[in-house]
């Protein structure tokens, strides 16, 4: 062998172990950019907080959990959520959401459906199956399969709900196990149908029971709060919600346009969700639809689920999500009210899931009542999903 011969050999090892390196540590380490916990001040943990927070049963609206590649089943010290984090936390429900688009340069004001897509690339770098590179729809299934994967391999720790039937079985079964968490599933945007609305049933059928119409760009079914049109309901999103009520599927209006909104409002057979956000009222950032809107949603049953993060309550720490809360209770009634953490959505917050009880405290420092916590705690979700899954 020559001495070339040896050094394209040497070269090619390095850069193999090299390639084999970035794919290995580089989620790792791009979650960790992306998914932050910041310096806050906690409150401290009282002696009634901690009596009530063991009584609570939780319930949070969005989290962007599967997105990323993490073992779901370990406790990590980065990004915002897995199994271990949501048990020491006492939550019973959990929505996980897909993403399966996002445009470079995001943005609350206005961005292009047509920007350079950051989750393209994250499926490169994450090394998905081929098929998601170039269908939404591919993607939010392959994040479900990782869902169904723990349901199948864990079912002492971790229970699909899709049905009024799920729930019930699954409040027993918790009863008897207290650590058992309750998964949903749920979209975040309808590009995900790939412009295919046969592909509704196709999500149905894997468990999808919450479909958001819109996130930050616009899309076949409408113009997004965040999007450049500013437009209502198309014709294509008219029949895209049809289908979808007549399967029992939760519309969650969280990124839409306020003409979305309205729209749905004015045709919707079920009470809406918004799955994540905050009040502009208390928050007067572009992320936060009216006052007027939201009290028109909770006027026909709907429920608003209040997040963790700036952008939505004007404040990096507990007490103000709290008070964003106080605000929408307040505004719309507390039977309407509950959370939607947006978890691992590419946000920055002042507590992961395991650390739940500090909004606790923090509810009971702003004078919130116990029934008051417990109702948007979870309470409120609960009766939600009992009354609106399928049966």
């Amino acid at each position: 062998m020559t001495s070339k011969t040896i050094i394209f050999k040497s070269i090619a090892v390095i850069v193999a172990v090299a390639v084999v390196s970035f794919f290995i540590f580089f989620p790792a380490q791009l979650e960790k950019q992306t998914n932050l916990l910041h310096d806050s001040i906690l409150p401290e943990i009282s002696e009634q907080a901690r009596s009530l927070h063991g009584q609570l049963f939780i319930g949070d609206w969005h989290s962007d959990t599967l997105l990323w590649k993490r073992n779901l089943m370990d406790k990590h010290d980065y990004g915002h959520v897995d199994i271990p984090r949501l048990q020491q936390g006492n939550i019973a429900l959990q929505m996980f959401t897909t993403v399966t688009k996002s445009p470079d340069g995001l943005n609350y004001e206005g961005n292009s459906n047509v920007a350079s897509d950051n989750i393209t690339k994250l499926a490169l770098v994450n090394l998905w199956p081929t098929n998601t590179w170039n269908s939404l729809a591919e993607r939010a299934l392959f994040q479900a399969s990782k869902a169904l994967e723990l349901v199948d391999k864990f079912p002492q720790q971790v229970s699909l709900i899709t049905s009024k039937t799920d729930l019930s079985q699954f409040l027993l079964q918790r009863e008897i196990n207290p650590k058992l968490l309750g998964m949903l599933l749920g979209t975040e945007g309808s590009h995900a149908l790939d412009g295919d609305l046969s592909n509704i049933k196709r999500l149905f059928d894997k468990g999808f029971r919450m479909m958001s119409l819109q996130h930050f760009f616009d899309n076949k079914l409408g113009g997004s709060l965040h999007g450049e049109s500013g437009e209502g309901l198309t014709a294509f999103g008219r029949e895209a919600l049809q289908r979808m009520q007549s399967l029992g599927i939760m519309l969650d209006v969280s990124h839409s346009s306020e003409q979305v909104v309205q729209d749905v409002l004015a045709i919707s057979r079920q009470p809406l969700l918004v799955s994540h956000t905050g009040f502009h009222g208390h928050c007067p950032s572009p992320r936060n639809i009216s006052d007027d809107l939201m009290q028109q949603i909770a006027a026909k049953g709907g429920l608003i689920a209040v997040g963790y993060w700036d952008g939505a309550i004007c404040g990096p720490n507990a007490r103000e999500i709290a008070k964003a809360v106080k605000y929408g209770i307040e505004l719309v009634g507390v039977e309407h009210v509950a959370l939607g953490s947006d978890y691992d959505g590419a946000v920055s917050v002042p507590f992961d899931t395991s650390k739940l009880i500090y909004l606790t405290q923090a509810f009971l420092d702003i004078g919130l009542s116990e029934f008051q916590i417990k109702q948007v705690m979870g309470g409120n979700m609960l009766r939600y999903l009992q009354l609106h899954l399928p049966d």
